[in-house]
């Protein structure tokens, strides 16, 4: 399949990270469609960009005025980069630098919203007659998510075999699957083929399930210490319910105490589905990080400007940089080299 991507008969590849690995080349590359761009890391992101560019020794990474990356004949293939909760560096950049931004904010049609409740986790008892209600009462399906796969000596977690365990003896008659990382690829697709089927009413799980599981009939999702998850990977792991026409809920489990940025998230997503409005909250509470560096989230390099309240200066330099460009290139250039320096390449991951 390299060869064939290589030569340029394979018109159209599909693929996952691999695809940055430095045996793979394109022939002549016209569009890169980067899918859950979230999931990347700012250097893998820098290396899809130069192998994307014609440059896979990664030269410069700089653009010369012509629109071409260091290497004669080579141009910049058009790239779409999608996600459902971008990070806060992304979002931040949306603002920054030249990107644009397209916001799908609709349903899939059928589709219903999800509610999110917010539960203490000695309220544990009560949620699993929901989930009995569920599955004996409706004949739905239940997620139920945890962040360990085993015991830890750190970290003291529900886990997923422990709540696998619990769940088998409170739900008898209903079969109760487990899924995680560690299972060999074979078991886990038995596992959630089961699940996908009917024949399993409830799935404790690890992330493994955060993307790419589609079962409309599932119509409850529980997320054990919700307050340890990221916003982002908590608005993932909802999207596995309200798949379908009927009415689905999110329970965060948490224990407390929680901290300020603990009790932000939760009522983050409480009070709104849009994924891009819990990326903006994300964004609030965790800080852009750097946009000539690779740290994507924390503090902001800019010392003075505001990306909520200097909204209109930022709208009015937007609007004055093409000008600048065209009538003035070399001040331009002088401009950049000074602020920026050889990081421009980090702009565009």
């Amino acid at each position: 399949m390299v060869e064939r991507v290589a030569s340029g008969e394979a018109a159209l590849v599909v693929g996952t990270h691999a695809l940055i690995q430095d045996d793979v080349h394109f022939a002549k590359l016209g569009l890169a469609i980067v899918d859950e761009q979230h999931r990347f890391g700012v250097a893998q992101r820098l290396e899809l960009r130069r192998k994307l560019a014609g440059d896979p020794d990664g030269a410069n990474g700089q653009d010369g005025p012509d629109g071409h990356n260091g290497r004669p004949g080579t141009l910049e293939p058009h790239l779409l980069m999608m996600s459902a909760t971008p990070i806060p560096r992304t979002l931040a950049m949306t603002y920054f630098a030249d990107l644009d931004v397209s916001t799908l904010d609709e349903l899939p049609p059928g589709r219903s919203p999800v509610v999110t409740k917010v539960f203490a986790d000695n309220r544990r008892e009560d949620v699993i007659a929901r989930i009995r209600d569920e599955v004996e009462g409706q004949a739905r399906q239940v997620y139920w998510v945890c962040p360990l796969v085993e015991e830890s000596e750190n970290l003291d977690l529900q886990n997923a075999t422990e709540t696998h365990q619990h769940l088998t003896a409170a739900l008898p008659g209903r079969m109760v699957g487990l899924i995680h990382g560690r299972m060999p690829a074979a078991e886990k697709a038995a596992v959630m083929s089961l699940f996908a089927s009917g024949d399993m009413a409830v799935l404790v799980a690890t992330t493994v399930i955060e993307v790419g599981v589609d079962v409309p009939n599932a119509s409850l999702m529980v997320i054990e210490h919700a307050e340890r998850f990221g916003l982002s990977q908590l608005h993932q792991l909802r999207g596995r319910v309200g798949r379908g026409a009927v009415a689905s809920v999110c329970v965060l489990l948490y224990t407390g105490p929680l901290s300020p940025t603990g009790k932000a998230r939760l009522k983050a997503m409480v009070e709104t589905t849009d994924g891009f409005e819990i990326a903006r909250r994300d964004l609030e509470i965790r800080g852009p990080g750097e946009f000539m560096g690779s740290r994507q989230s924390g503090d902001a390099l800019l010392r003075f400007a505001d990306l909520a309240e200097d909204a209109p200066l930022l709208q009015r330099a937007r609007a004055a940089a093409p000008e600048l460009l065209d009538k003035h290139p070399a001040a331009a250039r002088a401009h950049v080299s000074r602020w920026l320096g050889g990081k421009m390449e980090y702009l565009k991951a």
